[in-house]
């Protein structure tokens, strides 16, 4: 009996079996993965939200599984032809290529040629000439001659001759070949690790060409393909720039493609013990076995091997996707200051605006200090005056278009007016247009000019990413690659899922968020999000979490999943700044029963939070983990999880490509990571690529164990092509500009 599914993802995750029970019980209650991963330690084992997120997605494709076996074997009961060996193999199956195997010869299909020469009554010829070899085939076939007649399933054509006979037994055979469950099964695992990719670019392509030309002559083993490559190949394909063809490496080899019979021609020939020994039959049967691989067999195995290719790269692709975005989004705040955001152009203007430091837009304005107006001077007065009238500490600007000329002029505003104390910080735009366009930014700044809104995202993503960022759709924010070509729902569920656990991790002040924002905390939906924002603005700022159980549509349930991070700072209660739940509550008020202190004396006080003994403590609702989490909470209340905040310091009189050259150590700012390295911004307006090989002085296997979206590098130039746009960089600084990848 195949273990049960429980049993099964205790194995994969190689964690308890009791975990995974307990797991499956609170996802299936209802509860959120931030939830069960922060308040639910002691059922799960302290299962991280990673882990969780695993879990749940492996249980819900398992269950799919179980829900098509028992499919599969109610409809092959319904034709009456369950057999014990049968239903024992389709209890075992593992996979679902392997169940299909299983249901392929039961499954309804349109009338196929074997089906035809099986009314025809050629069966027993096709079953002579496989059994017997020696026979000879014409004078066999001779003896199942037929006249036209009509079926059921409709005309049938007879057997009008020796030939016509063959071929209809041929049909027969390699329907059978091509139905054999376990042959199925070992070609495909032979094809996996035995076939290879090749491309050439479309003749009438090929001189056109400048995007694939690294694919024009390619073949690389289909098992060892990387995502990136992987997607670039299909997108090839799909724009027909390229031709590929799936082949064995045997076949690679001899380029002639005349094997008398490839490796997997001679397995197929294996299983039904057909080989030639010079007998009657034997060419006839050699020629069935050949027809029935490169007919029907490799057909369905190469398509279904394609479609494994393309869904592993799209998997991958998402998996860095969500990593980078995780990255983004956790990036560290600067903090709660007056902002001024400057969204840079040219023709069009540099767009300011100033928000306090909660966001709210306080002043804006457009200034021409570049080309074609070229007002410097004005444009310096005007931000002074912004500066000094609104007590600015800050100034954001968007790295686009006119990005390096606008920090000058940031640069020389600082430099010009030191009283002002102005610190000026480079930030991504990427997506800030899509925000200004969206409903959101229209019901959030509805007197404000599109273009002056992405000046106000700048602004407000320099003081808190996490809090911006999660307004504008994930794909837009440009940290991922081939993110049209994966799968969009895939793609969709991915993204929410690190947004939900980004925000989570911080946490949300509930009088100050967004609904936006809020909508993302456990539990909550847009609905309630809006309508804990309605309620706010309608009844005032919440002094309690109890509160929220008055807005409509947030019943116990989601307060249960949401309160933990809900925080109220300056609330009534200290507790409702932190992240100890609302359940949680009476255990604290215990120890302070005991230690003899409030509420307000214990937060904080390491020598008190010291001295209690978290096992004291302990309930049948509270286990140890989660006491030693309230104790550590109380040190630091709502503390954040992100690390401080650090900028990179772009090269003064290094500007484009051109300013670059070999051997050049410049500070940037990681941009995205991909399967095979990272792109760093280094302030010329086109990202440089440091290769995975030139990431550190040792192998790395996955350029996230050594860099992430955000973070400040140090990185030397090697090569700087400025006709092609291509800088290559490297973090081994010993590495001489010499170098090739």
């Amino acid at each position: 009996m195949l273990p049960s599914i429980e049993q099964r993802l205790a194995t994969e995750l190689a964690v308890k079996f009791s975990q995974i029970q307990a797991t499956v019980q609170l996802l299936d209650d209802g509860a959120t993965v931030p939830f069960i991963a922060r308040y639910r330690k002691e059922a799960t084992g302290g299962l991280d939200d990673a882990q969780l997120r695993l879990l749940a997605e492996r249980l819900h494709s398992l269950r799919e599984l179980e829900k098509r076996r028992a499919a599969i074997v109610t409809a092959i009961e319904k034709l009456g032809k369950m057999t014990p060996p049968l239903l024992d193999a389709l209890t075992h199956a593992t996979d679902k290529a392997h169940l299909e195997d299983l249901y392929l010869p039961y499954r309804k299909k349109r009338r196929t040629k074997a089906q035809i020469a099986h009314e025809a009554g050629l069966q027993p010829l096709a079953d002579s000439l496989l059994n017997d070899p020696r026979l000879d085939p014409e004078a066999e076939a001779a003896k199942y001659l037929k006249a036209p007649f009509t079926t059921e399933e409709g005309d049938n054509p007879g057997v009008a001759d020796a030939a016509a006979a063959l071929e209809g037994a041929q049909h027969i055979l390699i329907e059978r070949f091509a139905e054999h469950a376990p042959l199925l099964q070992t070609l495909r695992d032979y094809l996996r690790a035995h076939g290879v990719l090749t491309a050439k670019a479309a003749k009438d392509k090929k001189d056109d060409d400048t995007k694939y030309t690294d694919y024009h002559e390619y073949s690389e083993a289909i098992g060892k393909i990387p995502s990136h490559r992987a997607l670039a190949l299909l997108r090839g394909e799909r724009e027909g720039v390229l031709k590929l063809k799936l082949l064995l490496d045997s076949e690679l080899e001899d380029k002639s493609r005349n094997l008398a019979l490839n490796p997997c021609e001679l397995m197929i020939g294996r299983v039904f013990n057909i080989r030639d020994q010079k007998r009657a039959a034997d060419g006839w049967l050699i020629d069935t076995v050949r027809t029935a691989w490169r007919t029907k067999i490799f057909a369905h195995l190469e398509t279904e091997l394609m479609g494994n290719l393309q869904e592993n790269a799209e998997t991958e692709a998402i998996r860095v996707f969500a990593q980078n975005l995780k990255a983004l989004l956790l990036a560290p705040p600067a903090g709660a200051s007056v902002t001024i955001g400057l969204d840079p152009g040219l023709r069009t203007g540099v767009k300011v605006a100033i928000v306090d430091a909660t966001g709210k837009v306080l002043d804006t304005a457009t200034i021409y200090p570049h080309a074609p107006r070229n007002d410097w001077d004005g444009a310096l007065h005007t931000l002074k005056q912004l500066a000094e009238r609104h007590s600015a500490t800050l100034i954001a600007i968007g790295n686009g278009t006119a990005s390096r000329e606008t920090d000058h002029l940031a640069k020389e505003l600082s430099k010009k007016y030191p009283q002002l104390k102005l610190t000026s910080i480079m930030v991504s735009e990427a997506g800030a247009s899509v925000y200004s366009a969206s409903e959101l930014a229209s019901e959030e700044l509805p007197d404000l000019d599109v273009s002056l809104r992405g000046a106000v995202s700048i602004a407000r993503r320099l003081q808190d990413p996490l809090a911006e960022l999660v307004k504008i759709d994930p794909k837009s924010i440009g940290v991922g690659q081939y993110q049209h070509d994966v799968n969009q729902s895939q793609l969709a569920q991915s993204l929410d899922a690190v947004v939900e656990d980004s925000v989570n991790a911080v946490g949300v002040d509930v009088n100050t968020a967004s609904p936006a924002l809020l909508r993302y905390v456990a539990g909550l939906n847009s609905k309630i999000a809006h309508n804990i924002v309605a309620h706010r603005n309608s009844k005032g700022r919440f002094a309690k979490r109890a509160d929220l159980l008055k807005v409509p549509s947030l019943g116990e349930k989601t307060f249960e999943q949401a309160a933990g991070f809900l925080r109220i700072p300056g609330g009534n209660n200290p507790l409702d700044a932190s992240a100890v739940h609302p359940e949680s509550y009476p255990l604290v008020e215990r120890i302070l029963a005991d230690i003899n202190l409030k509420v307000s004396e214990l937060i904080g006080n390491q020598s008190a939070l010291k001295s209690i003994r978290p096992e004291k403590y302990t309930t049948a609702q509270s286990g140890l983990l989660t006491v030693k989490d309230i104790l550590h909470e109380l040190e630091k209340p709502g503390r954040d999880p992100r690390s401080s905040f650090k900028t990179a310091t772009f090269k003064e009189g290094v500007e484009s490509i051109k300013d670059l050259h070999p051997g050049m150590v410049l500070e940037g700012v990681v941009t995205n990571v991909a399967a095979f390295g990272a792109f760093v911004d280094i302030g010329v307006h086109q990202d440089g690529l440091v290769h995975i090989s030139a990431l550190a002085d040792k192998f790395v296997k996955d350029p996230h164990a050594v860099v992430k979206v955000g973070q400040v590098v140090t990185v030397k130039v090697l090569e700087a092509d400025e006709k092609r746009k291509r800088i290559a960089l490297t973090m081994r600084l010993g590495d001489s500009t010499a170098a090739k990848r």
